[in-house]
This record gives C-alpha cells, sequence and structure tokens, in this order.
C-alpha cells in the first residue's frame, strides 16, 4: 500500500461562457492516490475532508476511485477552493482560497502511530508541504515513520500562496531532508532556482540531502531520473493531442510509484527506466482529456504497445 498525504479540494474550471465555471475534484495528493487505485495499486488517503456539501461529495468521489479514506479526518471547516485558469497551451495556472480551510488544520493527534499494514511508501507533496500548519504537523509525522517506508516529496511549487522564492526554497529543503526519492519539473526548478540547469539542482540536492533519486519532469519532452551514484536516466515523451495538463503531474508520480520497486537501497537501472516509461506515457494520457482523469493500467499497456512509443 502507499499512502498519500495532503490535500483533496474542488477546482472551479472555465466551463464555456465567461464567467461560468465547473466545480471539479482536484488537490494534487487526491489526484495522486485515484491515478494509484486505477493503475490497481492499494493506496490510503491521509487528508481532512470537510463534512460540507463539497466535502461529501470529495468523499464519494474517492470512495468511488477505490481510495481507501480510513485514515481521512471529517473536519468541521470548509473546503478548500482552487481557481483554474489555461494559456494557448493547456497549461493551468491557479489561484487559492485557502484562509480557515479544512485542509491546513493538522494536528499531531489526528494521525496514526503506526502505518497500515503492508505500507511500502509515503507520499507528500503540493499545498500540504508549504501551508501551515499542515506543512510542520506532516513533516514531523512523516520524518518519524522514514525508516518504516520509503518517503516520496512532488515539490509541485504553487507560487501564488508563497511567492517569497528563498522562504519556498526553506520550505522544499526542510522536505528534502525527509525524502527518500523527489519529484519536481522544470517549472518547479526553473522557479526555485531561475539561474541554474535543472540537473545540476539535482545533483546538488543529493550531495546535500539523504535522498536516493530525484525525478525530473519536462513536459512533452519527457522525463530524467537521477540516481544517487549513478548517471542520469532519460526518456523521451509521448506525442498526444493536448486537451489540457491538470493532474498530469500528479498521473507520472503514481504511475512510477505503481511500477517501480521502492528500495532504499538503490534502483536498477533496466527498472527505473521502465518506470519513466510507464509513467511518462500515464501522463500522456492524463493530457488528452480535460481536468484531472487518471488512466487505467489497461490504457497506459495499450499506448506502450502502440508502435513507435
Amino acid at each position: 500500500m502507499i499512502v498519500v498525504c495532503g490535500e483533496a479540494l474542488i477546482d472551479l474550471v472555465p466551463a464555456g461562457p465567461p464567467a461560468t465555471w465547473r466545480a471539479a475534484y482536484g488537490g494534487g495528493p487526491a489526484n495522486t492516490a485515484v491515478a494509484l487505485a486505477r493503475l490497481g495499486t492499494p493506496v490510503a488517503l491521509a487528508c481532512r475532508l470537510s463534512v460540507d456539501n463539497f466535502g461529501r461529495q470529495l468523499r464519494s468521489y474517492l470512495l468511488d476511485a477505490g481510495v481507501d479514506l480510513s485514515l481521512a479526518v471529517s473536519a468541521t471547516e470548509p473546503t478548500t477552493l482552487a481557481v483554474v485558469a489555461f494559456d494557448e497551451r493547456g497549461s493551468a495556472d491557479y489561484q487559492f482560497y485557502v484562509n480557515g480551510t479544512a485542509d491546513w488544520q493538522w494536528s499531531p493527534g489526528e494521525l496514526p502511530n503506526v502505518l497500515p499494514p503492508g505500507t511500502r511508501g509515503l507520499h507528500i507533496g503540493s499545498l500540504a508541504s508549504i501551508l501551515p500548519p499542515a506543512a510542520a504537523v506532516l513533516r514531523e509525522w512523516i520524518t518519524a515513520h522514514r525508516g518504516d517506508a520509503m518517503v516520496t516529496y512532488d515539490v509541485n511549487v504553487r507560487a501564488a500562496l508563497l511567492p517569497e522564492r528563498e522562504i519556498y526554497r526553506r520550505e522544499v529543503r526542510a522536505w528534502l531532508d525527509a525524502a527518500h526519492v523527489v519529484k519536481a519539473s522544470n517549472d518547479d526548478l526553473a522557479w526555485l532556482y531561475p539561474d541554474e540547469d535543472p540537473l545540476d539542482v539535482a545533483r546538488r540536492w543529493l550531495d546535500e540531502h539523504d535522498l536516493t533519486l530525484v525525478l525530473v519532469t519536462a513536459g512533452a519532452d519527457g522525463a530524467v531520473a537521477v540516481p544517487r551514484g549513478q548517471e542520469p536516466v532519460h526518456v523521451g515523451g509521448v506525442a498526444v493531442e493536448v486537451a489540457d495538463t491538470v493532474g498530469a503531474g500528479d498521473t507520472f508520480t503514481a504511475a512510477f510509484l505503481h511500477l517501480v520497486e521502492l528500495r532504499a537501497d538503490g534502483f536498477d537501472r533496466a527498472s527505473l527506466a521502465s518506470a519513466l516509461r510507464f509513467a511518462v506515457a500515464a501522463a500522456a494520457l492524463a493530457c488528452t482529456r480535460k481536468g484531472a482523469q487518471p488512466p487505467t493500467l489497461d490504457e497506459v499497456e495499450k499506448l506502450l504497445a502502440r508502435p513507435g512509443t
């Protein structure tokens, strides 16, 4: 089982006429959990779900997707909202309404002392990794279980909520000390370190922190894995017609976790390349659909079997 920690929120997505919006289920960790479930990996989501109408809908959606909510907290605070805008490439930009909402109000007593039986991985990322008090509470809990499961961290920069670059870097560095595996996009690294090559940043992170692997995604150009003590592994992109990119990074992470053997002592290069190809293909499929709609295992395997993929 993979335990994913973090937010489940509502995305308000443009729906045709001006000032018309469609409510969609979102949040990076929730998207990752749903993607894992659709691929067939047992997954639990440690989240705080409001008892308001949006929260009840999110709970039903996650359960219907096959996500275990035994670690979810029923919260009296309202559901977090994200207003989405798209550029000409289908890339999403977000404005968040987070003040006093359910996702960030974690207290230590709401988290279990023991991980669920069979837990092989702990995953954290996105807003829950930077917003107080959730960030500190979740980081302390995950660090305490670092020896029990492989910890993965998705940087997923959201500068609208933490625009001070040095403060954001400080939060990221704290998570790098908690994680074994880190995933970041070229865009994440370009914002955090605008004057540095993304792979140089990945190598520095490996030098300065107790990490096993850094994953760097590059959109249509595929992804690179930088393992400790080994040369990078590059996998090219998969050509698809893009509807939008919502949930693509979360799908990549889930697909990688689904396929790769999580080990603290390193990764076999052939298995790493296979997991990267699988993850890139899954993310490409997510881009062909509007909103966060991760593919099933069968859909990814069919794409990979297509000549030229």
